[in-house]
């Protein structure tokens, strides 16, 4: 199997617990996870198109020879961790119900959509998403929801799905296996990348890293990402105290957002990946303080990206 942090594939972590780990970095570059049990597995994620899917199933044929994947946890609404569900549609497909909402809401079509813009948003789309093939994806919607918390046996494994959102996207599903002492977390965490708070409220993000630093795990396997420790829940939760506070001070001082977004300095966040993603970070924190302004659709939020993009 091949290292977390150099090529794509299954890393073993430990009783029964594995992670696919992207061996690229930059957007729409997922993790995965798989969970064995007797006789049974548990998935959690797919991947942004079919044929990473599939690359990534015909590598899991070892492990899934003797334990079939019979549950898909999709941890969130975003189309790189769901979009290759149509090639696992044999297994329940279990999701929060806010993830659910999330991919009715934005689902292949409106991706092809968006990368096929000829504006700044499209183009800028283009440049980051351009290495998946959305061409074929149909959605697979979940087959179960869940609120808040719930508790799966695989094949007597104990697993368990805790819903933290809204904060990342409106449903953000972390899958604790407690006698592994390993947590996949799916976009609560980012490792060596920006985070992008989508939906909020922040307050909420941050009281998901307090609960995954609770849990104690030994092993965090992020949305994106090598495998990793609490230092990176620790340092997710310190951009976003910083980015609010500094998004925040220039909202009382009058500063219109986008001029809020090119004036913050990243300091010590400076290096991780995708920093053009602070522009929709500081929307979402305007529209904390200020509830009476519009949400951008995602155009207009890929739209304020490429213009950060384009300074940097």
């Amino acid at each position: 199997m091949a290292s977390a942090t150099s090529l794509t594939g299954w890393t073993r972590l430990r009783d029964g617990c594995h992670a696919w780990i992207a061996g690229g970095d930059g957007w729409g570059m997922s993790n995965a996870g798989l969970i064995t049990g007797r006789g049974a597995a548990l998935l959690v994620d797919t991947l942004y198109d079919l044929r990473l899917t599939k690359a990534m199933l015909d590598a899991l044929t070892p492990l899934t020879a003797t334990a079939p994947i019979t549950t898909v946890v999709n941890t969130h609404g975003n189309g790189d961790h769901w979009f290759g569900n149509q090639l696992v549609t044999h297994a329940e497909i279990i999701a929060a119900r806010g993830s659910l909402a999330d991919m009715r809401q934005v689902g292949p079509a409106e991706m092809r959509a968006l990368t096929a813009m000829d504006n700044p948003a499209g183009r800028f789309a283009r440049r980051i998403f351009g290495r998946f093939d959305f061409t074929g994806v149909e959605p697979a919607l979940p087959t179960r929801t869940f609120d808040d918390e719930t508790v799966l046996d695989i094949g007597g494994t104990e697993v368990h799905l805790i819903d933290v959102g809204p904060a990342h996207s409106a449903g953000d599903t972390i899958v604790h296996v407690p006698r592994a002492g390993v947590v996949y977390t799916g976009d609560i965490v980012f490792a060596r990348a920006t985070p992008v708070v989508w939906h909020g409220p922040f307050a909420r993000w941050l009281a998901a890293c307090d609960l995954l630093l609770d849990l104690d795990a030994h092993t965090i396997v992020p949305g994106h990402g090598p495998v990793t420790t609490s230092e990176t829940v620790r340092e997710i939760r310190d951009y976003l105290t910083y980015v609010h506070e500094q998004a925040a001070r220039r909202f009382t001082a009058g500063m219109p957002v986008m001029d809020a977004a090119h004036d913050i300095r990243l300091g010590r966040f400076a290096d991780l990946g995708e920093s053009e993603r602070l522009a929709v970070n500081v929307h979402t924190v305007y529209r904390e303080l200020d509830p009476s302004l519009p949400p951008l659709d995602g155009p207009a939020l890929f739209a304020c990206m490429a213009e950060l993009s384009a300074d940097a």
